[in-house]
């Protein structure tokens, strides 16, 4: 078995917005008509170069405030559907809180880019951010 060990990440930058707490954020991105920005750190600005106006971003976040001791929840809260195992869910509660968020970007000024379609909270660190791959393409 091969061995497993720590893992260490340096966020390139933080989202800026008006969702203050996790119970403000939409439940997922596809629900979200909330706008915000990506400050990227000025020693990525670099790697800003070739985003536009109108492109899709898939941008990784790590939700900071999250419970992360959590297997098993109800999904979207609703006792009613019972509970299952968090792998099975995009719950935010999990072991490693990475959460996925396609954003289309709305304007590039310096080291911010505007966002719509945000669920995340004011300064949820950003992990990565990558050219979304459009419907039936490949890589």
């Amino acid at each position: 078995m091969e061995k497993t060990g720590e893992i260490s990440i340096t966020p390139i930058g933080v989202m800026r917005c008006g969702l203050q707490a996790p119970v403000d954020a939409p439940k997922n991105y596809t629900e979200s008509a909330e706008t915000g920005r990506l400050e990227i750190l000025p020693q990525f600005l670099e790697a800003m170069d070739g985003i536009e106006v109108g492109q899709t971003l898939v941008v990784l976040f790590w939700l900071h405030e999250a419970q992360r001791d959590l297997l098993k929840v109800y999904p979207r809260g609703d006792h009613s559907r019972g509970r299952r195992g968090v792998f099975s869910t995009r719950s935010p509660m999990r072991p490693n809180p990475i959460a996925l968020s396609e954003l289309t970007v709305l304007k590039v000024d310096g080291n911010a880019i505007e966002v719509s379609g945000v669920d995340v909270i004011d300064g949820t660190p950003i992990l990565d951010i990558k050219s979304a791959v459009a419907p039936g393409k490949k890589g």
